[in-house]
């Protein structure tokens, strides 16, 4: 159904409680998420973005019940992947002459994905679209948030901004506004979403909110694409996301490992200890990547000052475990950050020094000593792991 959210605006999207993985398996969804889709009816009746594929049939029989799909004069797509613009081919067979505005690159990415040459209409920043009743459609280019065909849509007089992936979160709220939603639950979906899919974007991120400032727009609703509309002091998000996109950390520690007979998490662990004996207001977590949820642990990460990384030696190198989390955790690309790498071995050893390795590659601003464990942690082993400890607690000073 149509649910309104300011004057001639309803949103029409779809509240998915049941979904659990997104990006394929690559994001974990533990509080459910929205496709949110917006109708705008004034002079001109305007449909923002569609949902995912999987509800096209829902969406288009839900607009069928609430206006004439006739009745619908342009089409905006904010961007083209699919959980925007997944039902918009079962749309366009019911209305094929539809104009579509959308940047050049969505273009490419509609005609790549669906194989149609619709009435495609190329926008860029700045350009407009006269809607009726005194009220135009501004278009923002916003490429690489979070990929290259993305814009936003700003609806003057009634100052929304269709914010497209910028400022969502995956979180189902059936009330859909943030005033309304879980606060806790909010902050923590909107910071995951931030650190595990904008992250390695800050650069970018900074210079679009200047640009958005610049245009001096009122902005009393920020609309995005998934999770909650910001109706309650919306600029609290745009806030946030100068603060994460600036190199953002807290005071935390973050140790993660993984163990094949636990000796590596035993070191995990007294490692930890050291680290709160040593800064005893450093908030330090230990995770363990191949039992944890990879996306929970990389908002932890982003959240940290520095991280440690520990495996156990085996095949001459580290547990594949690790080595998929380290790789993951490059393409992320967080900045500011400090590191430590430990390990464990009963033979040949090289998983520490194969982890410091790797993190110096990556950026990481990483202590010189490295602690190793042969077999199991024993007396002698402490001094090696008290000495890591004092080196990144000195480090992250």
């Amino acid at each position: 159904m149509k649910r309104n959210i300011k004057n001639n605006v309803s949103w029409v999207g779809f509240i998915d409680w049941e979904l659990e993985n997104f990006h394929g398996d690559d994001y974990s969804i533990m509080n459910g998420s929205s496709q949110n889709a917006y109708l705008v009816e004034e002079e001109k009746t305007v449909l923002i973005d569609t949902v995912w594929k999987p509800h096209d049939e829902f969406f288009v029989e839900n607009l069928k019940e609430e206006i004439d799909l006739d009745s619908i004069d342009y089409i905006i797509i904010n961007h083209g992947e699919i959980d925007h613009s997944g039902s918009l081919p079962a749309l366009m067979k019911e209305i094929p002459e539809t104009p579509i505005y959308c940047t050049k690159n969505a273009v490419d990415s509609l005609k790549g994905q669906f194989h149609e040459d619709w009435k495609f209409n190329i926008v860029k920043t700045g350009d407009t679209l006269d809607i009726g009743n005194g009220k135009q459609l501004i278009f923002v280019e916003m490429p690489m948030l979070h990929w290259p065909d993305s814009m936003a849509t700003y609806l003057t007089e009634d100052n929304i901004l269709f914010s497209n992936d910028a400022f969502g979160q995956h979180f189902a709220v059936q009330e859909l506004f943030n005033d309304k939603a879980d606060q806790c639950l909010l902050e923590k979906e909107a910071i995951k979403y931030y650190a595990n899919i904008l992250a390695p974007f800050s650069p970018l991120v900074k210079r679009k909110i200047d640009e958005i400032v610049g245009l001096n727009l009122p902005i009393d609703i920020i609309a995005p694409s998934h999770g909650v509309i910001w109706r309650d002091n919306p600029l609290q998000i745009i806030q946030k996301y100068a603060e994460w996109a600036d190199d953002y950390q807290e005071d935390q520690i973050t140790i993660v490992y993984d163990t094949m007979w636990e000796a590596t998490a035993k070191t995990a662990y007294l490692l930890a200890e050291e680290i709160s004996q040593l800064s005893p207001d450093t908030v330090v977590k230990v995770f363990n990547c191949s039992k944890e949820d990879k996306n929970e642990i990389m908002t932890e990460v982003f959240k940290s000052k520095s991280i440690a990384v520990g495996s156990p030696t085996v095949g001459r190198t580290i547990l594949s475990s690790v080595a998929g989390w380290l790789h993951f955790l490059d393409s992320l690309k967080f900045k500011n950050k400090k590191a430590a790498a430990f390990g464990t071995y009963g033979w040949s050893g090289e998983s520490a020094k194969e982890i410091q390795d790797f993190l110096i590659d990556a950026g990481y601003d990483t202590v010189d000593s490295v602690a190793k464990v042969k077999w199991t942690v024993k007396d002698e082993d402490l001094e090696p792991i008290k000495t890591l400890a004092k080196d990144l607690v000195e480090l992250s000073k």
